[in-house]
Order: structure tokens, then C-alpha cells, then sequence
């Protein structure tokens, strides 16, 4: 684990838009919580050869999720984006859905471990069907019930056939 935190990420942030040609940003294990997504999204957009962000195991939770979703479509070589671990609710998956139909090459999403619920299943439920690139998804570890699941199993017909759809523990 890091320490980079709310305040490293800040840093960081200010000279990202400078590596125009980075494909992979790790940050996992940081303790960036809803701040430091916030300055991060902020200048995302500007690497647009960003190909992988992976941002597990923070203290981004649902501002920062929201904060991360209105950056999301601006980065439009992004194919993984892991956002396990990392406080997000219902309402956070909620803005991400609001997005995903936008992120045209994103094939990879990780949200487990999160708190998503059956809320939040149900919102990405309904825009999963135009998520076209999507072949790998992680809902584990959500408490995700029936309800949520039966919602989410309802579109994967209308999704391309994933070659990993996760429910439980791998």
C-alpha cells in the first residue's frame, strides 16, 4: 500500500496532461479518495491514449465516482477501468451508467467489492444492452440480491457475449 492520497493525486494530476502518450495508470491502494478522483478526472480527458485506469482499493466512493463518470466519455481509448474496492454505492454506479453507452471501447469493468446493491445493479442494467465492447464484467461482492440480478441477467442477451460475467468470489 501507498499513501498517496487526495493530496499526491492532486499532484499528479497537474502533470498528467503532459504524457500524451500514457496508456496505463495504476493507482490502486492509494487512499485517493473523492478529491483526488475529482482532480484526476478533471485531466483525463487529456491522455488519450489512457488505455487502462486502474484505480481499486481507494476511498473514491459515490462523489467520486460521479466525479469520474463526467470524465469517463472523454477518454475514448479506454478499454479496463477497475474501480473495486472503493465505497461505491448505488448512486455511484448510477453515474457510471449514465456514461458506459458513451465509452465505446471500454471491453473490462471491475466493480467489485463495492456497495452497489440491487439499486445500483439495475441502474447499469439498463445501459449494459449498448455496451457493445464490454466482454468482461465484476459485480462481485456487492450485495447484489435476486432482484438485482435477474435485472442484470435480463440485457446480457442484448450485450456482446461476455467471456466473464463474475457474481461470486473468484
Amino acid at each position: 500500500m501507498n499513501i498517496l492520497g487526495d493530496e499526491g493525486a492532486t499532484k499528479l494530476a497537474g502533470v498528467l496532461p503532459e504524457c500524451s502518450t500514457l496508456a496505463l495508470l495504476n493507482l490502486n491502494n492509494n487512499q485517493i479518495g473523492a478529491e483526488g478522483a475529482g482532480k484526476l478526472a478533471g485531466v483525463l480527458g487529456k491522455c488519450n491514449k489512457l488505455a487502462r485506469l486502474d484505480l481499486s482499493k481507494n476511498r473514491i466512493d459515490d462523489e467520486g465516482a460521479e466525479k469520474l463518470a463526467g470524465a469517463m466519455a472523454k477518454c475514448t481509448a479506454l478499454t479496463l477501468l477497475n474501480l473495486n474496492s472503493n465505497e461505491i454505492g448505488a448512486e455511484g454506479a448510477g453515474r457510471l451508467a449514465g456514461v458506459l453507452v458513451e465509452c465505446r471501447t471500454l471491453a473490462r469493468l471491475d466493480l467489485s467489492k463495492n456497495k452497489i446493491g440491487d439499486e445500483g445493479a439495475g441502474r447499469l442494467a439498463g445501459v449494459l444492452g449498448g455496451c457493445k465492447a464490454l466482454a468482461h464484467l465484476n459485480l462481485s461482492d456487492n450485495g447484489i440480491g435476486d432482484e438485482g440480478a435477474g435485472q442484470v441477467a435480463g440485457v446480457l442477451g442484448e450485450c456482446k457475449v461476455p467471456d466473464k460475467l463474475v457474481w461470486g468470489s473468484w
